[in-house]
């Protein structure tokens, strides 16, 4: 990779990177990660996308990325592995600890005198909690939604465009996600202010988003760390201060790194075969 040297990070959390899916960002994560030398990393969840994996797509940089972060466990960073939905099938180890790894469904963080309340935020999803068949289902849509709009975006970037993108805009434009989002965020503000925490950090709706939320009992600082399907975002924590860090902003990331060549991307007849089995499975 390129010489830049890495900035000191106290706490990095990021999570919905849903390694194994198309929509997987895992170049751009991985250049991030090397850009940094975190103390304590967060992973969570939805990291693996354990429901949607495939045998027939599991690209190299997925693997580094994997690899990267056991690296970084060798090293002794402190590593806690958070389950989400996707990745539901390792509540079955929470509780596990090796050295500086673990496994679990939350985490408290003592930052100073301060706590911050870690979980990925699927238990206030009424689809995850009643209907996982539904949810399920959705995860299929979005996958297809995201396919497609990598596709759009190859030939949009071919072109001299810009990158698009089609969830964001649903997010934005339709009543009902825009309601549960702020839902969402209002819930795990109030429950976090009613146990007492400083910070409530959560991923799960691939909206980042860092704010104060007050009620009458108190006020929070909410936290999400979006995801790296779209936003490519991550949440940093150093010197007293949260910050939300945006990959698209950081200029250092500009510079082409000289190990991205050995990271191979579907060409376009690669997505467009891909897009055809997502939409029309029958005929694959």
């Amino acid at each position: 990779m390129s010489t830049q040297m890495k900035r000191e990070v106290e706490v990095v959390v990021i999570s919905d990177v849903h390694l194994g899916t198309y929509g997987c960002q895992a170049k751009a994560l991985l250049r991030y990660l090397k850009s940094i030398r975190p103390k304590t990393l967060v992973l969570n969840g939805d990291i693996i996308d354990i429901w949607q994996f495939s045998k027939s797509y599991w690209p190299k940089a997925h693997m580094q990325v994997v690899k990267y972060i056991m690296g970084l466990i060798s090293k002794g960073v402190q590593v806690h592995y958070i389950t989400g939905n996707h990745d539901e099938l390792l509540r079955r180890f929470t509780g596990f600890k090796l050295q500086n790894f673990s496994i679990s469904n939350k985490a408290v963080l003592k930052l100073g005198n301060r706590q911050a309340w870690v979980f990925h935020g699927d238990v206030f999803d009424v689809t995850m909690q009643h209907s996982k068949w539904l949810a399920r289902l959705g995860g299929h849509g979005y996958d297809g939604l995201i396919l497609l709009n990598t596709f759009a975006n190859f030939c949009s970037q071919k072109m001299g465009r810009g990158r698009l993108s089609f969830s964001k805009r649903i997010k934005g434009s339709v009543k009902s996600a825009v309601k549960f989002i702020s839902g969402f965020e209002l819930t795990a503000a109030d429950i976090a202010i009613e146990k007492g925490y400083d910070y409530v950090i959560c991923g799960h709706i691939h909206q980042p988003e860092l704010r104060t939320i007050s009620n009458q009992h108190g006020s929070v600082l909410y936290l999400n760390s979006g995801d790296w399907v779209e936003s490519l975002t991550a949440l940093e924590y150093q010197h007293g201060q949260w910050q939300l860090y945006r990959f698209a902003e950081d200029s250092s990331m500009l510079v082409p790194d000289s190990e991205d060549g050995d990271v191979a991307e579907p060409d376009q007849q690669q997505l467009y075969a891909l897009l055809m089995a997502e939409f029309n499975p029958k005929s694959a």
